[in-house]
């Protein structure tokens, strides 16, 4: 039995060992590079994944904010400016108001209070109402916010014998907001305006004595923001 020698082998094998082994270590070499690659390319990738969604979320939204509002609505006043009055005045209300940063308003107040409440008003008295004033508003909780204002103006009294016919007005007061929408807001509101007219009846020498009154007023309807 003929036993071959190693290097003779690896002759007839057609390599010679060390070349085999040279081949070895570079496949190693070559696989230990690929995987010391992988990874270092992956990191990357990896990294790009976790910032991606944050640069691509999109930023909470502000809420809106608008710079006018206006309001339309049912209004009510007492009429104490009348004499033997018994019975309040009802029409419609409407308010514009420009607000200016989130507090802060001024607001234009025009009212026309003709037909009575109930009947018992002796003649037929109506009142329009001009008032403007500042308003501070701030929200309360969830979709409820308040607000509270001051009014100079005047009011107009028709339908009875009175002197002046118009008459200085002011008056304080404030109000309750449910918001419906970003938009559009349910309002409930109430004030009490001064006002000062003649009484009737009086003698020509005291026709023009002051007769000073309150009169309470309220008001409910929808506030359209834009």
């Amino acid at each position: 039995m003929r036993v071959l020698h190693p290097s003779r082998g690896a002759r007839l094998s057609g390599k010679p060992m060390h070349g085999i082994e040279e081949s070895l270590k570079l496949k190693r070499t070559l696989l230990l590079s690929i995987l010391a690659v992988v990874p270092a390319a992956l990191m990357p990738l990896a990294a790009i994944g976790q910032v991606a969604p944050d640069r691509d979320s999109k930023p909470d939204k502000a809420e809106p904010s608008y710079k006018y509002e206006v309001f339309a609505g049912y209004g009510y006043t007492s009429l104490n400016q009348v004499n033997q009055s018994r019975s309040g005045l009802q029409g419609p209300d409407v308010i514009v108001t420009r607000n200016w940063g989130k507090y802060f308003a001024i607001t234009a107040d025009g009212a026309y209070y003709k037909y009575a409440y109930e009947s018992g008003n002796p003649g037929t008295p109506s009142v329009q109402a001009v008032l403007f004033g500042p308003v501070i508003h701030t929200p309360i909780a969830g979709r409820f916010s308040g607000f509270g204002h001051v009014l100079l103006g005047g009011e107009h009294l028709a339908g009875e014998d009175v002197t002046p016919k118009v008459s200085f007005a002011a008056g304080a007061g404030g109000g309750l907001e449910y918001q419906l929408s970003p938009r559009l807001a349910l309002r409930a509101a109430g004030d009490d305006v001064f006002s000062s007219f003649s009484v009737t009846g009086n003698t020509s020498a005291l026709s023009y004595s002051p007769h000073r009154t309150w009169s309470s007023r309220a008001a409910f309807g929808l506030v359209y923001r834009f």
